[in-house]
Parts: structure tokens; C-alpha cells; sequence
């Protein structure tokens, strides 16, 4: 199969997306907050033993500089930095947060989050008019059913304006209360024009993931975490994986958790690389989807160069 080396290391990246004829990469799930709250999200991570039973060093805990200088050095031409509230009250103010970001930071694409709450519909329309492109949405963290009536015209709102959601509704790497990707599936069936996008390809119910993608056609999966050595020691991939993919073109997208992933970025690269040199008819367009062309499709910005 035609397709060059993997990447070795973050420094080796740039050789591998030229090599593969792509300008860069486009990361869908990449994570900025103020700095007081990803202070409590890094002293959570650091105690991950405690929490999930394993450790998790954060391997990008930089300034929110040199964590942008570190996308823009491993080639990400534009990523979605996502933020997640946990109770009411917090979502429109990190929403105004994202849209500030964005636009202090030229890669980076606006985005909103939300919860249930009488307002969401209020301040996520307000969020669509000023250009979010990806709205947040964590089941897990948020601790909220997203079946919740509150959120009804909420997810009526994002499928009339088209803007996707990206949902971490799967049991990992712990379940919550309102986590299974069943639950969602209820959403989808009652929103079924609602784009999505399938947090961690729904780990660790990656099988479930791909009958939902055979229901519903506006749903895709990102790759964030998925594969990486970290994440088979508690949610292998089924050994069909590759082969699986391949019935899905167009519909995988990177996404990686940057900064808060415990090894190096190049690992989650790898390991997609993996995938496309495991079953023949994936290859270098398969990647080349992966990296680039669909994800730059959900966020909206076409497949023209982003350079």
C-alpha cells in the first residue's frame, strides 16, 4: 500500500501530512478554557487514580500560548476549541468565552456549548448568529439527560441552522447517569436532521457507534483517543475495526482532546495511520478524509486549502 512512515514523533507530523499531499490537519475536539477552570480540570487529571482507577498525566500542560504555538507547529490549519459547563449558568458565559478566543486566534473556529436550562435556546441562537460553528455538548461532565425538555428547542435550533453538535454521550472512560449511547439515540431519532458528532466514536461501545451511524445519516465519528495504546487497555477497538471503517467514507473525523491527552498528539495520528494501512481499500484517501476533508466539512469551511 502507497502510503508513507507514520509519524514517530509531534516533530515528525509536518513530514507525514505532506507526504500524504494534505496541507495540514483539521482537529475537531481540541480543548481551551479559562485558566481558572482547566486549572481544576488539570487537578482532576491528577487524580486519575483516584477517579478512573489509572494515571493520567496531562503531556500539554503548557500556557495557553505555547499550547497554541504547539497546534500551529504539528500543522493544524484550524481546530475547534470546545468547553463543557458542569451546572447552570455557566454555558452562556463560556460560549461569549469560545467566540472571544476565536477571535484572538486565527485557527481557531467559533464554538458554544450548552445546558438545560430556560435560556439555552436564547443564548445558543444568539451563538449561531455570531458564526459557532460546533456546539459542545458533554453528558458525562454536564451530569444532565439530553432528553431533558428543556434542551428541545435547543436541538431543534441546531438542526434547522445545520450547526453540528459534537455530544460525549458514551460510557467512557466512565459511565455516568445519562450516558449510553441508547439515550442519545433518542435525541437522533427526534431531531433526525440534527448533525452530530459522535464524541470518542462512542467509546467504549464502538459497535453501537456504528449502528447508529448505519440510522442516522447525519452523524459522524471522531477519532479522539480511539486506538491509542492508553485507551485499549480499557476499550479495545474489535478486531474488525479497519474493515468496519471502510463502509463509512467520509464519516470519521480527527479529533484528539489536545492538551489534556496523557502521550503525545503523533500517537493518536499513529494510530489512525494503523487503520488505513490495515484494510486496502482505506489507504491514503481514507487519511486524507480523516485529517482534513471531513472534518473541515462539519466545522463548514469546505475542502479548499485552509493554508
Amino acid at each position: 500500500m502507497d502510503l508513507p512512515a507514520p509519524p514517530r514523533s509531534d516533530a515528525d507530523v509536518p513530514r507525514w501530512t505532506a507526504e500524504l499531499g494534505l496541507p495540514g490537519l483539521v482537529d475537531v475536539h481540541v480543548h481551551f478554557l479559562p485558566e481558572r477552570m482547566l486549572d481544576k480540570v488539570w487537578a482532576y487529571f491528577d487524580r486519575a487514580a483516584e477517579h478512573y482507577g489509572m494515571a493520567w498525566p496531562v503531556q500539554y500542560r503548557l500556557s495557553e500560548a505555547e499550547r497554541y504555538a504547539t497546534l500551529e507547529e504539528l500543522g493544524v490549519l484550524r481546530f475547534a476549541p470546545l468547553t463543557y459547563p458542569h451546572k447552570p449558568g455557566m454555558a452562556q458565559w463560556l460560549t461569549g468565552w469560545a467566540g472571544e478566543f476565536a477571535d484572538a486566534h486565527p485557527r481557531a473556529v467559533r464554538t458554544a456549548t450548552l445546558y438545560p436550562e430556560p435560556s439555552v435556546a436564547g443564548y445558543l441562537g444568539r451563538a449561531v448568529e455570531d458564526g459557532a460553528r460546533l456546539v459542545k455538548v458533554h453528558v458525562q461532565i454536564g451530569g444532565f439527560d439530553p432528553r431533558d425538555p428543556l434542551l428541545r428547542d435547543a436541538w431543534g435550533l441546531l438542526a434547522d441552522a445545520g450547526i453540528p453538535a459534537v455530544v460525549h454521550c458514551g460510557d467512557g472512560p466512565i459511565p455516568g447517569e445519562h450516558t449510553g449511547l441508547g439515550i442519545f439515540a433518542e435525541v437522533l431519532a427526534a431531531h433526525p436532521e440534527l448533525p452530530v458528532v459522535l464524541a470518542h466514536a462512542g467509546m467504549p461501545d464502538f459497535r453501537g457507534a456504528l449502528e447508529l451511524l448505519d440510522r442516522f445519516p447525519n452523524l459522524v465519528l471522531d477519532t479522539t483517543m480511539v486506538g491509542t495504546a492508553f485507551s485499549e487497555r480499557f476499550a479495545p477497538l474489535p478486531p474488525d475495526w479497519p474493515a468496519r471503517l471502510a463502509g463509512y467514507p467520509g464519516r470519521i473525523v480527527l479529533g484528539t482532546d489536545f492538551p489534556n491527552i496523557p502521550y503525545p498528539y503523533a500517537e493518536q495520528l499513529a494510530a489512525i495511520h494503523g487503520w488505513a494501512a490495515a484494510d486496502e481499500r482505506l489507504g491514503r484517501d481514507f487519511l486524507r478524509s480523516v485529517l482534513y476533508e471531513a472534518p473541515a466539512r462539519v466545522l463548514g469551511l469546505g475542502t479548499g486549502p485552509l493554508a
